[in-house]
């Protein structure tokens, strides 16, 4: 059983604050992100759990066992950093026994594990060659067998596929889902690339500020964020943010009136996903948007401009349907769904949280 508890963890570098009293839970075999920008301290939060970092305050517990105190080999965790970390020295298969054989395992284990590791991430045909005889995705390939061929209870990524170009990182991206499902480990993986945390996590935890603003499944934070911060990082492009006068219990969307929350107040911030609009009919009751840029990116266009009084907004809409001329300056009518609205108070906050 192989659960993560994190207690009350908070980091001080002197004056400064990297982690502010966490608390939280990983399920055993679950795979959970760690999402946020640089700085946020979600590398912090990992070394720390990697035992790498002592915690200011606060414990962690492995399998419901304290190991806050524990040095890092005694925690029976593994990691795999942006760096690679392989030995050059060493060939892959080398390099895959190597925790293995620190461990004093007999022959026999460490040939079973690096042939089943091996085979899992797909690098059989690279057993006896050396890194430099490698591509990067190759090396970071090598980097994961390492670490799950030690069987951990833990498997701890750092921004494993950062320094893989677009395509190897979205190939590698596919592949170590796949892996991580199978192997059935407790893995926490630190990212700042929402695609990475939406297309490999079971749940997103986003950090900003030494703080976790939410946590839930890719899904929830993507369709319900919990705050502003949360909508604007999590989304290509991110969440549309207007602000609304509120008369009557309804919102004043350029002439469209929409039902708000209660609790709203005089002022609301809408939420609204860039997809989640559509061109309005003659007959329908639409919003206003005056079009500055279309950008065509395949089967989608990209449009840039203003609503509600100015204010930026960006909407998708499919290029293979019929579109109005896209004239830099044109008026477009648009109506948004509304069942997927998100409303929150002037500081950010959500006034409704759905599961």
């Amino acid at each position: 059983m192989a659960t993560i508890t994190i207690e009350r963890v908070a980091k001080r570098f002197g004056e400064v604050t990297a982690l502010a009293e966490l608390d939280l839970s990983v399920a055993d075999g679950e795979c959970l992100a760690l999402l946020g920008p640089s700085g946020c301290g979600k590398t912090t939060l990992l070394r720390i759990i990697a035992g790498l970092e002592s915690q200011t305050s606060g414990r962690v517990l492995i399998g419901g066992r304290d190991v806050s105190a524990l040095p890092p080999r005694k925690r029976g965790l593994a990691m795999v950093f942006q760096n690679y970390a392989v030995f050059p020295h060493l060939t892959v298969y080398e390099n895959v026994a190597f925790g293995l054989r620190m461990a004093k395992a007999d022959k026999t284990r460490i040939a079973r594990q690096v042939e089943k590791t091996a085979a899992l991430l797909h690098i059989e045909p690279l057993l006896q060659r050396h890194p430099a005889q490698l591509s990067g995705g190759q090396r970071q390939r090598v980097a994961v067998a390492r670490a799950l061929a030690v069987e951990p209870a833990v498997l701890l990524m750092d921004e494993p596929l950062s320094n893989l170009d677009a395509l190897l990182r979205l190939e590698m991206r596919a592949e170590l889902k796949a892996v991580l499902s199978g192997a059935g480990t407790t893995t926490i993986y630190v990212t700042h690339d929402q695609t990475e945390a939406m297309g490999l996590a079971d749940r997103i935890a986003v950090v900003h500020g030494g703080r976790i603003e939410q946590i839930g499944t890719p899904s929830a934070i993507y369709d319900h964020p919990a705050t502003r911060f949360v909508g604007g990082f999590v989304g290509s492009p991110p969440m549309n943010f207007l602000e609304l006068p509120v008369r009557d219990g309804h919102a004043d969307l350029g002439g469209l009136a929409l039902p708000v929350p209660q609790g709203a107040g005089d002022r609301v911030l809408l939420g609204l996903r860039a997809e989640d609009v559509a061109l309005a009919a003659a007959d329908e009751d639409a919003f206003p948007f005056i079009l500055k840029v279309a950008e065509l990116l395949g089967p989608q266009i990209l449009l840039t401009g203003m609503a509600a009084g100015g204010q930026p907004m960006r909407v998708v809409l499919s290029a293979a349907g019929p579109l109005p001329p896209l004239v830099p300056g044109s008026e477009i009518a648009l109506k948004p769904d509304r069942t997927r609205l998100s409303w929150m108070n002037a500081a950010g906050h959500a006034l409704e949280i759905r599961s």
